[in-house]
């Protein structure tokens, strides 16, 4: 009886729990050289238009590029679809480079994890970059600082293969903390690149 009730409230199966995410080296060369070479200019822009296609109701971005608006509890997001043309390797590259992106606007990454689902018949794979605004305080209010709530940066993969990017703000609700920056903000400071 014991092992039943553990099945069924126990907790997540040892493939399913979060763990964390680790780069090779090989893959950290392989970033670095992406990021001197400046490829992700070919998306940044190109994401970023496709954002704005999205918040006007129209069906696609730039180059084709998709993204969708995320709306859920007070959150605020973007979900950037994954295009063919763009390659798993680059795609997942732009899914660390927002993260380095976040953090130059003052942020501290609390976590970054991966967990990996085995369902019937596929696997998803989710890494979670997961960052917070470092303490500092409003200059007017002497309240913290929160700039743009908590950020949430996720990659879901399905067989290995990249699904989509999900950038997600989750603004602090509290007396403590000054009104949080609007998420077309982040989306401004981190995608649109004038290079």
């Amino acid at each position: 009886m014991v092992h039943l009730f553990k099945q069924l409230w126990g907790g997540k199966k040892p493939n399913e729990a979060w763990l964390p995410l680790q780069r090779t080296p090989a893959e950290l060369g392989a970033y670095t050289q992406w990021v001197e070479k400046r490829t992700y200019l070919n998306w940044l822009g190109p994401y970023f238009k496709a954002y704005h296609y999205a918040k006007a109701g129209l069906p696609t971005g730039a180059g084709g590029l998709r993204a969708q608006l995320l709306h859920a509890c007070g959150q605020r997001g973007a979900i950037l679809l994954y295009d063919p043309s763009i390659g798993p390797d680059n795609f997942r590259h732009l899914f660390h480079l927002i993260r380095d992106r976040v953090l130059e606007l003052g942020y501290h990454a609390a976590c970054s994890d991966v967990r990996t689902r085995q369902h019937e018949r596929y696997t998803e794979t989710i890494a979670k970059h997961f960052l917070k605004p470092l303490p500092t305080s409003c200059p007017e209010t002497g309240r913290c600082q929160q700039r743009f709530g908590t950020i949430a940066v996720d990659l879901v993969s399905i067989n290995n293969l990249p699904g989509f990017i999900r950038v997600a703000a989750n603004a602090i609700d509290d007396g403590m903390f000054c009104e949080a920056f609007t998420f077309e903000e982040l989306m401004e400071a981190v995608f649109n690149v004038n290079e």
